[in-house]
């Protein structure tokens, strides 16, 4: 169920047409309370959409009554027209539900540049509907309507000491930080004030959605909102509600590596030994950003040598001859020496375990990637056609 799971919540997916394919393209989840509490976070790209740039000022107030969200266009670089299109939206959401249109989030997603009067008077007629369709039922719908190059809906929920966090996001290319291209909706029962909704969300994303790097480019459009109904009644441990909170976004994560577009292999790295966990992400990062090491793994070769070079282009603290590599379990390289024979590691599985030890703290961080294939080169150079 989703976003739907929590007590307190409604969602809906419809049909409006912004796709050529027919399918469901705009959501709405609304939140019933007793609660209103929203928190977000937000692409760090400067380039913004127009949903970002409003969604941004309508959650300084820590309160968001409802989210509208819509596939098949990501109304970025639209002009004034666009920025109108997205306050018309939270007019009409808000009109509907009875509510200030500064209490609602506006998320976009889909191809850039695009938009007119057809866009829009889709956009605001789904809006009509979803809201009109809602339901304690309605988070699979939701889920379906927010996916654009996505080959599966992301869902996730987990249950703990009387309260409830549910979960969907989209997001299949253009993954890297901040936050990757995607759209999460999270949803809880659980009682938040708005500052701790942001505390938890920005806590839990740091170690999720912002380590996914599937491709090294960063979206327009990104962004994570957490909707608190308090509808359970329960004030959780702030301890046990972050790390459940970091399970589901990690669980996100991990689905949204997993369906990236064109890729044979979901290569996890991580990075040990390092003298703090900057370093460890740095160094991750910057492996998961090499097209030769990605194009090695796509054609199975353990090409360790390329690990190496890569992480020898950062400004973290070890002696790249003092590191150890292991690929699927085999140490290949050894205090930046050989050691295993590159034949031992086998590639042909989906996943690809990478390990850095780069000996010299206690520090770790884990990084999602993937490797580099024709397949992705080709669905992104027909992208817009």
């Amino acid at each position: 169920m989703s976003v739907t799971a929590p007590q307190g919540f409604e969602a809906a997916g419809v049909v409006a047409g912004l796709k050529s394919t027919g399918k469901p393209d705009v959501t709405v989840v609304v939140n019933r309370g007793p609660l209103k509490v929203g928190a977000a976070v937000f692409t760090s790209n400067r380039a913004k959409a127009n949903p970002i740039l409003w969604s941004q000022q309508a959650i300084q107030d820590g309160v968001v009554e409802a989210i509208v969200l819509n596939s098949g266009g990501a109304n970025c670089f639209t002009g004034s027209f666009g920025f109108q299109t997205t306050h018309q939206t939270a007019e009409k959401a808000a009109a509907l539900l009875g509510v200030s249109a500064g209490d609602i989030q506006v998320c976009s997603t889909g191809l850039i540049g695009t938009g007119d009067e057809v866009f829009r008077a889709k956009v605001l007629d789904g809006t009509e509907r979803a809201i009109a369709a809602l339901s304690p039922e309605g988070g699979e719908d939701a889920s379906l309507a927010i996916m654009t190059t996505d080959s599966r809906p992301k869902r996730s929920v987990r249950e703990q000491d009387g309260w409830t966090i549910g979960a969907m996001a989209k997001g299949a290319g253009m993954l890297a930080p901040g936050l990757a291209t995607m759209l999460v909706v999270i949803t809880t029962d659980a009682v938040l004030t708005a500052a701790d909704a942001d505390a938890h969300l920005r806590a839990a994303t740091r170690v999720s959605f912002d380590r996914l790097d599937s491709d090294g480019c960063m979206s327009t459009n990104d962004q994570v909102t957490l909707m608190a109904s308090g509808a359970s009644g329960i004030a959780p441990d702030a301890d046990a509600f972050r790390d459940a909170l970091a399970a589901v976004c990690l669980d996100l994560a991990a689905q949204l590596q997993g369906d990236a577009e064109g890729a044979s292999h979901d290569i996890t790295i991580e990075v040990r030994g390092a003298a703090s966990e900057d370093d460890a992400v740095e160094v991750g990062r910057s492996v998961a950003r090499n097209n030769l090491f990605k194009a090695a793994v796509f054609g199975n070769d353990p090409n360790w040598g390329r690990v190496l070079a890569a992480i020898g282009t950062t400004d973290a603290a070890f002696d790249p001859y003092d590191v150890d590599v292991w690929m699927n379990g085999v140490r290949v390289c050894s205090a930046g020496g050989p050691d295993a024979p590159r034949e031992d590691v086998d590639l042909t599985p989906r996943a690809v375990a990478l390990v850095i030890d780069l000996r010299v703290g206690d520090a770790t961080a884990t990084i999602l990637t993937n490797d580099l294939t024709h397949d992705y080169v080709h669905e992104n150079s027909a992208y817009s056609s």
